[in-house]
């Protein structure tokens, strides 16, 4: 059907946030400064993990691969909204879009990976104190990162290898300020029921399965937790827990809706593929620094040996 059509059509037209000039122009300062946040937050984090001996643990090891995957997942997408909000003509080729669908999606289930992952890390240091070394091994948390980003990127690449094969109408308009897959599927000629099938499985996959992960792990955290005789010792193993609780909530939150809800280009849609893609790897620094004393110190730390160094620097070319 319209087999022509799919030659044809060279670039699609992304709507992005609005068409006021003015508006265009404050949303541009403002997901500059989220995103340079963005990337200060993470950086910073990957840099104190990395530099202090007290962070060298499973627990902080994922935390610092969140870290690199929320730069990965900022810049998908940012830095494309910061370029349509400045150009008239906001055009993205079809090509550049379905590859940045791949990147969308591939980013977006390695976050789902990385939380589940995490919750099963909390799961053995909380239930398993004694043999948390032993279960979390270098070895084991190696393979768990390394299939995290295994099991996202061949999910991604069987979605868009389907989405190759689509024929494109004459309407280019998405409505949407990023291409993600939902928003192609009503711009296609071409039957899309084996693609939105292929894209349910894999929307269920990681919704159910690294739900299921998390919940079971949560679900034996918080028995465990009751049945810990001191009020002190509660408090500091539901700690441990609320930054990873938090960071799930935002995330999946808004994710598994964005993905399974029909698309409508409502304002909706956009709020929500905003929220995880650039609100979380935003504030997920600021979660599991503001709530994390260890965190909190080794920042501390790091902040002073540089002022430090600076003000030796200085002495030197004095």
């Amino acid at each position: 059907m319209a087999s022509g059509n799919h030659s044809s059509i060279t670039e699609f037209i992304l709507l992005g946030l609005s068409a006021d000039p003015q508006v265009q122009a404050l949303l541009f300062a403002l997901f500059l400064m989220i995103y340079l946040l963005t990337l200060l937050g993470n950086l910073l984090m990957i840099l104190v993990i990395h530099t202090d001996s007290n962070l060298h643990t499973p627990m902080y090891f994922f935390l610092s691969h969140l870290s690199f995957q929320d730069l990965f997942y900022s810049s998908v997408t940012v830095p494309r909204m910061l370029e349509n909000l400045l150009s008239q003509r906001k055009a993205i080729s079809v090509k550049g879009c379905l590859a940045q669908v791949f990147f969308v999606f591939a980013t977006t289930g390695i976050e789902a990976c990385l939380l589940s992952v995490m919750a099963y890390d909390r799961y053995a240091a909380i239930c398993h104190p004694l043999l948390y070394r032993q279960v979390m091994s270098k070895q084991l948390c190696l393979r768990l990162v390394w299939g995290s980003w295994v099991v996202a990127f061949l999910d991604a690449l069987i979605n868009i290898l389907l989405a190759l094969s689509l024929d494109f109408c004459e309407v280019q308009t998405i409505h949407h300020y990023s291409c993600e897959l939902p928003s192609l599927f009503p711009l296609s000629c071409s039957d899309v029921s084996s693609n939105s099938a292929m894209l349910l499985c894999s929307v269920l996959l990681h919704a159910i399965g690294t739900c299921l992960l998390i919940f079971f792990s949560y679900a034996r955290i918080v028995s465990t937790i009751l049945s810990i005789s001191s009020t002190t010792g509660r408090s500091k193993a539901f700690s441990t827990c609320s930054s990873h609780l938090t960071a799930v909530i935002l995330f999946y939150g808004s994710a598994i809706l964005r993905y399974l809800m029909p698309t409508s280009g409502s304002p909706l849609d956009l709020i929500l593929s905003i929220q995880y893609s650039v609100i979380t790897p935003l504030v997920n620094p600021l979660i599991y620094s503001l709530k994390n004393k260890e965190v909190k110190a080794a920042l501390r730390k790091t902040m002073l040996k540089y002022l430090q160094c600076l003000r030796q620097h200085r002495r030197e070319i004095a």
